[in-house]
């Protein structure tokens, strides 16, 4: 059974460590411990990630007009907002601990706010997969962002439909049952996670091996020219710069989601939730990295060469990038 997010009654007196002040100072106790979260928000890992957050946005905001990758704004840059909007609510939770409000609003923000970065990874592989070559792949360049961005989106909208739920009242079985909604979201998204890292992990060892999974061209030459044009897309610095960032990039989000997993598989208030060195280091640590990770590697260094048909269908579908 789903432990509750708050505790049915809650000692307010001074002599609880709970809520025991420093006389003097006005500072809160070191001993002091939040109903809601289990501990107290540390101050100083929050302003870290806070101004880290802050620092990686403004860069992706940059990079995104200066490159003119539009479709960066709703994924990676959203991302970005949502990951600044949650740790500044820790850092209010620190100086009002008995505030409920900021603990809901980085409870939903925190765990949603990834979901819009992982579908970047989709669309970046397919674009990277349009020009390194088609005949490794099992999907097109377009169907690896119709598909998976699909997913994501569903899986967003079942996160924020539990977070809503668990936010809006201080009943414990609403709260479990929005726990639960959230927690079937994360499944799924972790599911389609685990696709995707087959699909690109095929593709490289395909690729690697020249491993087409086309049938057998009737002419030798045809064949050559394929070998030849995927050694030169791949053997391009840019193409392995952008190949190695996503890489990169998808295993901190995967083990990001298996850790939310695992923490809301215990339930919201669990012990998982209330480890905060596990939060610190498993979720803000890992996307904090795949934020960092993408802009060094960002998608606007992609080459515009267009060596297939449906490298500009899938312009078409993603938006134009007009400069590198």
């Amino acid at each position: 059974m789903m432990p509750p997010l708050f505790p049915p009654t809650v000692d307010l007196s001074p002599s609880t460590t709970f809520y025991n002040v420093t006389s003097g100072n006005g500072t809160w106790d070191q001993d002091l411990v939040s109903p809601y979260y289990g501990y107290l928000p540390t101050e100083w890992t929050g302003l870290f990630f806070e101004v880290l957050f802050l620092l990686t946005t403004v860069l992706h905001i940059g990079q995104a007009a200066f490159y003119r990758v539009w479709w960066c704004y709703p994924t990676v840059i959203l991302a970005c907002c949502g990951e600044v909007l949650g740790w500044a609510c820790r850092i209010w939770s620190f100086h009002s601990p008995l505030n409920i409000t900021p603990y809901l609003i980085q409870t939903v923000t925190l765990i949603v706010s990834p979901t819009p970065l992982i579908g970047a990874l989709f669309v970046m592989f397919g674009k990277i997969s349009a020009r390194i070559g088609q005949s490794y792949s099992r999907l097109n360049p377009v169907a690896y962002a119709r598909i998976f961005i699909t997913s994501d989106i569903g899986a967003l909208l079942v996160q924020s439909v539990g977070g809503g739920i668990a936010a809006s009242t201080r009943k414990p079985e609403i709260i479990q049952l929005g726990g639960r909604i959230i927690l079937a979201g994360v499944i799924f998204q972790l599911a389609s996670l685990t696709l995707f890292c087959m699909l690109v992990g095929e593709y490289y060892v395909r690729c690697l091996t020249f491993a087409s999974l086309q049938a057998a061209p009737e002419v030798l030459f045809n064949d050559v020219v394929i070998v030849a044009n995927s050694l030169r897309s791949f053997a391009s610095p840019q193409m392995i710069q952008l190949s190695v960032g996503v890489g990169l990039t998808t295993v901190l989000l995967y083990l990001r989601a298996v850790y939310r997993t695992v923490e809301l598989a215990y339930g919201l208030g669990g012990s998982v939730m209330k480890t905060q060195s596990l939060f610190v280091v498993l979720d803000g640590g890992m996307v904090l990295l795949a934020m960092v990770i993408l802009n060094i590697c960002h998608p606007g260094r992609l080459p515009n060469t267009r060596d297939t048909e449906d490298c500009d269908k899938e312009d078409d579908y993603f938006g134009s990038q007009d400069s590198v």
